[in-house]
């Protein structure tokens, strides 16, 4: 009998990090680094000491109150430079306090491809973080916000503006409405910023619909990828 063959994590199934948004020459593998068969981020956050948001700073509060830094759930994923081998990994963080929401990175851990071999300056440089993070939000969030000129309104795909102000009203009826889906995602992830624990069954109730009906307009705005996958465990 053939022994059983054990089942490893893909680090892209989440759809958070894709190799279309790595520039020419990175890689993102299938697998964990280590062969692992779950997603090791949260004991990366242990060892890194990223899981102190409950810790008391000093002079102030911790890190659990604080919109701008916020450190729960951010992802390590694992990639390699293909010419000179170097194995790096990035922590990606959505930034769920951001209207439309993003990602940025907030953590490198760079690694030699031998182990205990030299990084040089020149590995550090080739690390493209700012074009990562963009193509990760071009990919994941459809909308901009426009600059201060326009009084912090929202473009949106089909040119029309609006406020953030107006983000909270009744969404209307998606074959009337032009960017439907672009409001339902920024509508979602307003309500998220503002700490609703289901945003869904807000969305329905503001706009007098069922439950089902908000959740599949979520579950639309997720699959034309204007809103992040799902994150296992959360209601809305």
């Amino acid at each position: 009998m053939q022994p059983l063959q054990r089942q490893l994590a893909d680090q892209s199934a989440d759809g958070l990090l894709a190799q279309a948004d790595l520039p020419p020459g990175w890689h993102l593998p299938d697998r964990f680094t280590g062969e692992r068969a779950d997603d090791a981020s949260s004991q990366v956050d242990v060892v890194l000491g990223y899981d102190d948001q409950a810790a008391p700073r000093a002079g102030g509060d911790g890190q659990r109150g604080s919109e701008q830094n916020e450190t729960a759930d951010g992802r390590w994923r694992y990639i390699e430079h293909t010419a000179t081998g170097t194995r790096v990994l990035i922590r990606l963080q959505r930034q769920t306090f951001a209207v439309p929401e993003e990602v940025r990175i907030t953590g490198v851990v760079h690694l030699p491809w031998r182990p205990g071999g030299p990084i040089t300056s020149q590995d550090l440089r080739q690390l493209p973080t700012a074009r990562i993070e963009a193509a990760i939000n071009k990919r994941l969030f459809a909308m901009k916000r426009v600059g201060a000129a326009q009084s912090g309104k929202i473009a949106l795909p089909s040119g029309r503006k609006v406020r953030e102000k107006d983000l909270l009203a009744p969404l209307g009826d998606p074959k009337k409405t032009p960017d439907f889906y672009e409001l339902v995602a920024l509508q979602h992830a307003r309500l998220a910023a503002d700490g609703d624990t289901n945003p869904t069954a807000t969305m329905a109730r503001t706009s007098g619909v069922a439950l089902s009906t908000a959740q599949g307009w979520v579950a639309k705005a997720r699959a034309r990828g204007l809103l992040p996958p799902g994150r296992r465990g959360r209601a809305g």
